[in-house]
């Protein structure tokens, strides 16, 4: 009977060490912006009540009519795996009694999320996205921070090119005016569209305007824009985002087919696009129906999400990028015969209890391959201890680079080592 092997499941991947560094490095820079701009971290569960998804999200969006990862449980509760983190944030926000705390609440999240879709480069089934909401803030000048953040963290990051892409898509006033204005534009060239769109016409007319299928391209380009059927108010509320990002100079593209997504976004909506080919690395907006759709009082939010992976992939073909582990290390240990393994031990649990990055061999490997070993994981220090040393409870220490070795005795290696990591 032939063994079995496994692989991941497909859409999914192994983050190995050497890509390790670059989660930890987008994770850090992202963290060290949202923090100082006072977010805090909140984590939700994996999975949530396939209704949190529906309502929010929206039915005729390709994430609920397709993506979602969806089952029922012992109990014959209908659960989803997260496939986006704004819905269960929100909420988080009233199931946690946030709307007493002082406005705005501003949260942040590193978390996977699910979504059974064509695997490609950088886009996975389970993929790790990281965001922020301020929840509680309806001024212009909130839009506008949340975008400067954004911008600051790609800024930080490291990845040049990184445009704004921005639009207004209104609210429950102006919005159904313009939607009627769009199906009587798409009335008579519904036989030149794909099959999707022909659905989302009657499900969700807004959702053509994101649609990626070249059929369609020529049609969207054509159709009418949502910034000339604003109202008052929503125009005067983006005529102030656009205001304010020229005073702080903040550069951005108009683009009026940018719709997102999701059903909840109102009014704001914005990406941003890397590379020459302009593909989205990451956007948000405004969703000032949603807190009250999912049962609380009607409160403005917005936020900004963007994908972990395909940022990842960013950040190594940059050639000018250069990203170092976050702890290298300092000290090998190596030993020859059985009385020095036992001080090799010792002397690894000493250090590694004061914190100094260190790895030792206790196995029966030769002096000269420990010492390959220590050349390979780039050590600033070798201590050696073979049968002679064990016997005499010393220590050679050897600096890798200049080659120079002395001897200290096992009770005085510690201090010297500190002394010389300083």
């Amino acid at each position: 009977m032939s063994k079995k092997t496994y692989q991941v499941p497909r859409g999914t991947k192994d983050i190995l060490p050497e890509d390790q560094v670059y989660f930890d490095y987008l994770l850090d820079t992202f963290e060290t912006v949202v923090s100082s701009a006072g977010y805090k971290r909140v984590t939700t569960p994996v999975f949530e009540d396939t209704g949190l998804f529906v309502r929010s999200v929206g039915k005729g969006t390709d994430i609920v009519d397709k993506e979602m990862y969806t089952f029922n449980d012992k109990s014959n509760n209908s659960l989803t795996l997260r496939p986006e983190g704004t819905a269960p944030i929100v909420r988080a926000y009233l199931e946690n009694g946030m709307q007493s705390w002082p406005q705005p609440v501003k949260l942040y999240y590193f978390m996977p999320m699910y979504r059974y879709e064509r695997p490609q480069a950088g886009r996975y089934r389970e993929h790790w996205q990281f965001g922020f909401e301020s929840i509680g803030d309806k001024d212009p000048i909130a839009d506008v921070t949340v975008i400067s953040t954004a911008v600051r963290i790609f800024k930080n990051l490291g990845l040049p090119n990184v445009s704004v892409q921005l639009n207004s898509i209104g609210d429950s006033v102006c919005r159904p005016k313009y939607i009627k204005v769009l199906k009587d534009y798409y009335k008579d060239k519904l036989n030149k569209v794909c099959p999707d769109c022909k659905r989302r016409y009657e499900v969700n007319p807004l959702r053509l305007l994101d649609c990626k299928e070249k059929q369609c391209q020529p049609i969207i380009e054509e159709a009418p824009q949502f910034i000339n059927y604003l109202c008052k108010d929503c125009h005067d509320h983006f005529k102030e985002v656009l205001e304010l990002l020229d005073e702080i100079n903040v550069s951005y593209d108009l683009n009026p087919r940018l719709v997102r997504g999701f059903d909840y976004y109102t009014r704001t909506v914005f990406e941003f696009w890397a590379g020459r080919e302009g593909f989205a690395v990451g956007g948000g907006g405004r969703y000032d129906r949603l807190v009250e759709l999912l049962g609380g009082k009607a409160t403005p939010a917005l936020g900004f999400a963007a994908g972990a992976d395909r940022i990842v992939n960013e950040l190594k073909n940059n050639p000018e990028l250069e990203i170092k582990p976050s702890k290298k290390i300092d000290v090998y240990v190596a030993q020859l015969g059985n009385e020095a393994r036992k001080s090799c031990l010792k002397l690894l649990s000493g250090l590694w209890d004061t914190g100094i990055a260190a790895e030792g061999c206790l196995d029966r490997g030769s002096i000269s391959e420990q010492l390959s070993t220590s050349n390979r994981l780039k050590a600033k220090y070798t201590l050696i201890i073979g049968q002679k040393e064990a016997y005499d409870e010393t220590v050679i220490i050897k600096e890798m680079a200049s080659g120079n070795q002395e001897i200290y005795p096992q009770d005085q290696t510690m201090k010297e080592i500190k002394k010389r990591l300083q």
